[in-house]
């Protein structure tokens, strides 16, 4: 090449290529510096081989890239001693847009162990993101090559010319524009490189360590290597110890609690597939973040978005993979779907369910040990992915609130005999909560009954799955229902026989209901229950209660959520103060009550058969003697009603039995609070106060 410096115009298709580099092909600004650091290695890549493959005598001592700032000069620099370039290769790779450097080069020296990162031939150009003016000093390995200069300035001109370089390699060296000055901090540039350069297969050199020193940082003379060319996931795993997994993952995410064990990916066919993935220790609450799985090309960081690649159900998961077969785009930002990618992800799918499953049959006591963190995988795997519920079913287990974990299987035969009801299905009773529902659960338990714990943040989603997949099966909360309801068995005939005067105690328990926020109570005389049940307990409707929850995963359902909380309360017909009680208010309200209830059992015959008599007609056939009847029936019997509730609010009001059984009610469902929880409190310390008064005088 002659010293006269050769001027021309890159070869594009589109005057205006780098707006579009700049604003379209790359999702974020600060991949430029990966881009530049990897075509780098790359070059370094390609030396190695060479080396390897040719009888050329190459040096191949301290290969690195060297990164550096120049804060005077607004000038950020990435150097390498690998292949170099010659006049003609920087026409061929970078004067002609997109014509890949790395491809070509592979088709020449094709061979399985060569790693070469690029791809598309347009990471060079990255660098007009933040720079104005883009350099390139060269010289080729090659013998008796020149060195080249390249200048360009964000426009379809450059400038080619002899350049002043004296050992191998190439420098580029990017004039950063005045919106991009931020690269020039060294803490700034230091991040991205650990961010993005983490583990290159080449030394990544940026300035020298610093340490603490008269007052403020300086520069050692130990050079600042940014990367560990052989992470752990390269290694095979038959090399490896637990405490080297161990190690990895503290250097990965500092802080951190250990993760409950690790499952190590190596394949390299059909597609290659490296990687370590961890099972962290997951707090009470799901985090939110599903950023902590790394995908890697060749070592290189591309995006910690691994939608497509990872199954949705992992995505708790934390690591490293790390594939040069997962198709990207021309930026590698983004992952492109397709055969290959569906792939990998059943393979990571399959494999870390298959290590799971054969964690829980090889070491079933250290699988019980980590379920807590285990089970929310389980769980989630179970209810996204068909497979995944094939295959981890058999290693999902069930705690009941004693803490005894039971496979499915292994629950159902220990249930089966005691909690199957009248129809034949298989009633599994939980707790969701086992300090505020011990009251139920611990009924339950002296009825010989278990109760599992579905506590998890799934636990809904769950339980509604296994109902749909599993046959006559069926969850019920303890707390949503009395035990004769929640596993009905064969009513005796002299069950449920009607209580004398029930409307009487409906009517009693329904007048002295309390008034709470958000909260719908009815009340519903049961005769199932047995004297040895308590007199009055409170409900919750299971289907209700079930919508309301799922409302919090599926954005269709969400006005469930704003539904007030309904519960019922159930009255013990066979309970003996229940029965005292009933029998005081018939002495109390005596015949007046029984006169007004006769009276309105009349009219209400009356009214049934005047309605049936015109029964089908428009209303404008009526008579007018026809309407007042009517009207004069209604309003009898409206006001009969209103005298019967004024006798009930008499003697609700004079009798406290009826509230003070709501309160235990409530008390005992954890829903007593407030002003009602504090004068009942008062209730408890005046009777206690007056019956020791009372022994102390007798």
């Amino acid at each position: 090449m002659s010293n006269t410096p050769t001027n021309g115009k890159i070869g594009v298709t589109s005057e205006n290529i780098f707006p579009i580099i700049k604003k379209f092909l790359y999702s974020e600004h600060d991949i430029f510096l990966r881009e530049l650091v990897s075509n780098a290695v790359d070059a370094i890549s390609k030396l190695q081989t060479i080396a390897r493959t040719q009888s050329e005598d190459i040096l191949l001592k301290d290969l690195a890239v060297k990164v550096s700032i120049d804060e005077k000069a607004k000038t950020l620099s990435v150097e390498d001693n690998g292949v170099g370039m010659t006049a003609e290769e920087i026409d061929r790779y970078i004067n002609q847009i997109a014509f890949s450097g790395a491809e070509d080069f592979l088709k020449k020296y094709d061979s399985p162990e060569s790693q070469i990162i690029g791809h598309f031939g347009l990471g060079f150009y990255s660098a007009f993101i933040v720079a104005d003016k883009v350099e390139i000093d060269s010289l080729s390995y090659k013998k008796d090559s020149k060195p080249v200069h390249w200048t360009c300035s964000g426009s379809p001109e450059f400038e080619l010319s002899t350049g002043s370089r004296t050992e191998r390699g190439t420098t580029i060296t990017l004039h950063l524009s005045n919106d991009s000055e931020k690269y020039l901090q060294r803490n700034e540039v230091e991040g991205l490189l650990k961010k993005y350069c983490r583990f290159m297969p080449v030394p990544v050199i940026f300035g020298k360590k610093q340490e603490w020193k008269e007052g403020k940082m300086q520069d050692t003379e130990e050079d600042n290597i940014i990367n560990n060319v052989k992470p752990l996931w390269m290694e095979t795993p038959a090399s490896l110890k637990e405490e080297d997994y161990l190690n990895f993952y503290r250097e990965l995410y500092p802080g951190s609690d250990d993760p409950l064990f690790y499952i190590h990916l190596n394949v390299d066919y059909p597609f290659n597939l490296r990687g370590i993935l961890y099972f962290p220790l997951i707090k009470e609450t799901i985090d939110p973040q599903r950023n902590k799985i790394h995908l890697y090309c060749n070592q290189v960081f591309v995006t910690d978005q691994v939608e497509g690649v990872v199954p949705e159900w992992l995505y708790l998961l934390e690591g490293i993979i790390d594939s040069p077969d997962i198709p990207l785009n021309v930026s590698r930002s983004y992952l492109q779907q397709d055969a290959n990618a569906r792939k990998i992800t059943a393979h990571i799918g399959k494999k870390v369910a298959d290590a799971l499953a054969d964690l829980y049959k090889n070491d079933r006591p250290s699988y019980e040990e980590k379920w807590k963190g285990i089970g929310l995988f389980v769980e989630y795997g179970m209810l996204t992915d068909e497979k995944a519920y094939e295959r981890l079913k058999p290693a999902m287990l069930l705690k009941d609130t004693a803490g005894k974990l039971y496979t499915l299987d292994e629950y159902k035969a220990l249930v089966g005999a005691n909690q199957t009801d009248k129809d034949e299905t298989l009633v599994f009773l939980y707790a969701t909560n086992a300090k505020d529902q011990y009251l139920p659960v611990q009924n339950a338990i002296k009825a010989g009954y278990n109760v599992l714990l579905m506590d998890g943040p799934l636990a809904m989603p769950f339980v509604n799955m296994l109902e749909s997949k599993e046959e006559k099966l069926r969850f019920a909360r303890v707390d949503s229902d009395s035990l004769s309801h929640l596993i009905p068995k064969k009513v005796e005939e002299d069950e449920g026989k009607k209580l004398e005067h029930a409307d009487l105690l409906q009517s009693l328990f329904a007048t002295s209901q309390p008034s709470l926020d958000k909260k719908i109570f009815t009340v519903e005389l049961d005769p199932l229950l047995t004297k040895e049940d308590a007199p009055t307990q409170i409900v919750s409707n299971e289907w209700m209660r079930r919508m309301k929850e799922m409302s919090r995963f599926q954005s269709g359902a969400s006005f469930y959520g704003e539904l007030p909380d309904s519960y019922v309360l159930k009255i013990n017909m066979h309970h003996p103060l229940i029965q005292t009680i009933l029998d005081s208010a018939s002495v109390s309200l005596g015949k007046a009550y029984d006169e007004k209830n006769d009276d309105l059992k009349q009219l209400e015959e009356k009214r049934k058969k005047l309605v049936e008599s015109f029964e089908g007609k428009p209303e404008e056939d009526l008579s007018e003697e026809q309407k007042k009847q009517r009207k004069e029936l209604t309003g009898s019997i409206d006001q009969l009603n209103e005298d019967k509730e004024k006798l009930v609010q008499g003697y609700v009001k004079e009798h406290k039995i009826c509230g003070n059984l709501w309160d235990i009610a409530l008390l005992s469902s954890g829903l007593l609070s407030g002003e009602r929880l504090h004068d009942f409190i008062q209730q408890c310390e005046t009777s206690l106060l007056n019956k020791l008064t009372s022994e102390e005088g007798k």
